[in-house]
């Protein structure tokens, strides 16, 4: 059974990703989902011109990634694209946000987005891809986004490692560094701190679409827009304590 599987599938860039591969990869026999949310899961599955097979939990529990790995087995599922999609940020001070907060970021972003990959991973083969939802955040670091730039840089660096690792068996793996899009994210994460990232605002739809182009030419990072582009020149060229201080002044910590 060729499949693609999707974290973070009930809103966002992964519902997003999980339209956008239904129309891309015609020869899939199901798409999975996962995220907490049933009822947006279900209703997902009524815009999707495929199969879904629905994963309702929460990624911090042991019990949602034993029944994905057991159906996985069961179907001797053939996993053509994961997407890594699950996470959430918090724009405060460190020390202003719950310590459950900070840890819970560290938990989705990181630790089941590494969970979910090495138990797809077996069943991958040639011409399998992985998606990984890192940020711009992850080019420097960022004062006001501590943990969640922190959490990002993970991400990134696990991906292109990874990549790396995989290429004998011809996997590739895509890391997706957008700026600010326009999701719910920031429902939870709070409002943008400067007009200088609202003006670099992208749509969903968008980036998922540059970030499923650049995974199908084997790019081992994706970057939408001119403006994220020039960002991560810049953190490559800048020393680190003037980056520091030019976010910090972005994200008007003083």
């Amino acid at each position: 059974m060729k499949i693609a599987l999707i974290t973070g599938a009930s809103s966002g860039m992964g519902r997003e990703f999980a339209v956008q591969i239904s129309k891309l990869y015609r020869n899939l026999d199901e798409l999975w989902v996962t995220a907490r949310r049933r009822d947006r899961l279900e209703s997902l599955q009524k815009a999707i011109p495929i199969p879904v097979r629905v994963f309702a939990g929460d990624m911090q529990d042991d019990e949602l990634f034993e029944r994905i790995g057991q159906s996985l087995e069961e179907e001797q599922a053939d996993i053509r694209m994961l997407v890594n999609a699950a996470g959430y940020g918090k724009m405060k001070r460190a020390e202003e946000v719950e310590m459950s907060e900070q840890c819970g970021m560290i938990d989705i972003n990181c630790k089941a987005l590494t969970r979910m990959t090495l138990l797809c991973l077996p069943y991958m083969s040639k011409g399998s891809r992985i998606v990984n939802l890192a940020s711009a955040a992850a080019f420097c670091p960022q004062p006001g986004f501590t943990v969640y730039a922190a959490s990002k840089s993970y991400v990134l660096s696990f991906s292109r490692a990874l990549g790396a690792e995989l290429k004998n068996r011809k996997i590739t793996v895509t890391a997706v560094c957008p700026g600010p899009v326009d999701t719910e994210f920031f429902d939870r994460a709070g409002a943008l701190p400067s007009e200088e990232k609202k003006r670099f605002r992208a749509e969903a739809g968008a980036v998922v679409t540059q970030a499923l182009k650049d995974a199908v030419k084997r790019r081992p990072v994706s970057v939408y827009g001119t403006a994220m582009k020039i960002s991560r020149a810049c953190a490559g060229i800048l020393p680190d304590g003037l980056l520091v201080e030019i976010m910090a002044r972005i994200n008007h910590i003083d």
